[in-house]
């Protein structure tokens, strides 16, 4: 059996949460999420509580439960407070702007390179850093890796994108023969 899939989920106030045909729906002050539960398992609401059950007692759907779990946790977090994520652009002359639904990167290439932001994530952009939000946390985090391989930070100099609470392990450069 799972742990966390074992683990209830409070529902917040100003939350509502729907489960109908295998289709979960969760809607709160900042939006609505759906997700599709899988065959294996089966959802109880009761009393402002979420609990996640399986429907047989193999490994597989342990696994699938603790996952529905994880899943629907998240929804209900995302749509009461929502999800960050930062990122630091590092680098002479490196910068970001805002323009509409698009941020246009000034990366070292030589052109800008425009990245436009999928619908329902927000960015936040002061020259050398970004700052990502929305409810849905695959998709924050998704977002922010493509901004991230735009321009990985380098070993030498530390130059690229990095997410903020990344520490980006130094090599050491060429050392001149003596």
């Amino acid at each position: 059996m799972s742990r966390i899939g074992n683990k209830p989920i409070q529902i917040p106030n100003n939350t509502k949460v729907s489960y109908t045909d295998k289709l979960v729906t969760v809607t709160g002050e900042k939006g609505t999420l759906t997700h599709t539960v899988h065959a294996a398992i089966d959802i109880k609401i009761a009393d402002d509580v979420i609990n996640v059950v399986t429907l047989g007692l193999n490994k597989k759907e342990g696994a699938f439960q603790g996952l529905t779990r994880a899943l629907i946790n998240n929804m209900v977090n995302g749509v009461s407070k929502g999800f960050e994520r930062s990122l630091d652009i590092n680098g002479i002359g490196y910068r970001a702007e805002l323009s509409g639904k698009k941020i246009i990167l000034n990366i070292g290439y030589s052109n800008p390179v425009e990245f436009d932001l999928p619908e329902g994530i927000t960015a936040d952009v002061e020259k050398t850093k970004i700052k990502l939000s929305g409810i849905d946390k695959q998709l924050i985090g998704q977002t922010a890796a493509r901004i991230r391989e735009l321009r990985p930070p380098e070993p030498y100099k530390g130059k690229g994108i990095k997410y903020t609470e990344e520490i980006i392990q130094r090599k050491a450069g060429k050392t001149a023969a003596a």
